[in-house]
């Protein structure tokens, strides 16, 4: 279908506001809205936090609040329309009753709660629809949402900080601090896109971290306040005290074991403290990351980080479970005494794992790669 310049340009504008979204929308997709008249803006807005207005009353509000007139607009969306009653009404039946006459839609949603019904209402009301504009950019603004409604997982992002010969801590485990402060600010914007932050057992106990969020809305410049994401610790063993630090830190800890009676015992004293513990299969002696990551999407969490060691950071590696690696490169050497980025046993040049750059950039000192799987490698 061939689209006008107005379309692209009211679309992008959608997709801006959309970006508004990203750290506060979840379990929701985060979705932009923008109404047109006569080729003029008359209302907009994007999705707000669980159980606030969707992007489509966001903007139909802010018309209405205007006093516009609405009849005959033009509604450009960054995802399908939800057909289907949550939190909210169906946002399609209100795009209807307020008697727009064409929408623009970057992609459809693969909710099955909608997955096309959205785009058919609208049609049977009489609606003009156009699909797919810029629809690259809108699923790439909600991979997580989509990759767990269509998989059945999360978004999966391993994050490191190494230094320049490749080392993430010396060979007693100390690792703090690889890099600076500008950098380890930005992975603070990191945890807050996602919806939980994974580490393991060694990395706990090394060092004891809060997994928070210490940024605020306006450190990432956005609208709504910034959630803690759910802290995950794999703990096969359980091992973890009930005075871990992140027990006294806002937000939710979920420790992920395998079932024994060693951590049947252990876990009531853990529960007291405020965790949730779950038992998983095992695979290896070892908790089941994949079937981690199935619980998590139960649970709703879009997109998970991996702050952790070796070891963990690289079962994700080699299960194929990897989705995006950030990599923060420090200008130092640690000599090769010093930790991999990843135990990952790769016995021939052939046997490796090709990654594709999508983004560099400098931070403060340091290099941050952002890095994908190279599916056409």
């Amino acid at each position: 279908m061939a689209y006008s310049v107005a379309d692209r340009e009211y679309m992008s504008r959608a997709l801006e506001l959309a970006a508004q979204g990203r750290f506060t929308t979840t379990p929701n997709p985060s979705v932009g809205c923008v109404l047109v008249v006569d080729d003029k803006i008359v209302g907009e807005g994007f999705t707000r936090p669980v159980g606030g207005n969707h992007a489509e009353i966001e903007a139909l509000n802010g018309a209405f609040l205007k006093a516009s007139d609405i009849k005959g607009a033009t509604a450009y969306v960054t995802l399908e329309p939800c057909s289907h009653t949550g939190k909210t009404g169906p946002c399609v039946q209100a795009l209807i009753d307020a008697g727009i006459s064409r929408a623009v839609i970057a992609c459809e949603d693969p909710n099955p709660n909608v997955a096309g019904a959205g785009i058919q209402l609208l049609e049977a009301a009489g609606i003009e629809v156009a699909c797919g504009l810029y629809e690259d950019q809108a699923r790439e603004l909600n991979k997580g949402f989509i990759k767990r409604h269509e998989q059945g997982l999360p978004w999966v992002v391993v994050k490191i900080a190494a230094s320049l010969d490749g080392r993430t801590a010396m060979a007693s485990g100390q690792s703090q601090w690889i890099t600076t402060p500008a950098s380890r600010k930005d992975v603070q914007r990191l945890r807050a896109a996602n919806c939980a932050i994974i580490t393991g057992i060694g990395t706990q106990l090394m060092d004891d971290p809060s997994l928070t969020v210490r940024i605020t809305h306006e450190d990432v410049g956005v609208e709504d306040s910034l959630r803690q994401p759910l802290r995950v610790v794999v703990d096969s063993k359980l091992q973890m005290s009930p005075e871990a630090r992140m027990f006294a830190q806002p937000g939710d800890t979920l420790i992920a074991t395998i079932d024994g009676l060693e951590q049947r015992e252990k876990a009531p004293a853990l529960e007291a403290s405020g965790a949730a513990v779950v038992f998983l299969p095992a695979r290896d002696g070892h908790v089941d990351l994949y079937e981690l990551l199935l619980e998590l999407a139960r649970r709703e969490c879009n997109s998970v980080m991996v702050e952790a060691g070796a070891g963990l950071a690289g079962g994700f590696v080699a299960e194929g479970l990897l989705d995006e690696l950030v990599c923060y490169w420090a200008p130092k050497l640690f000599g090769s005494d010093a930790r991999p980025m990843f135990e990952l046993p790769i016995q021939t040049i052939d046997a490796h794992l090709a990654l594709a750059v999508k983004d560099m950039r400098q931070i403060g000192e340091d290099i941050r790669i952002t890095l994908r799987p190279d599916k056409d490698y």
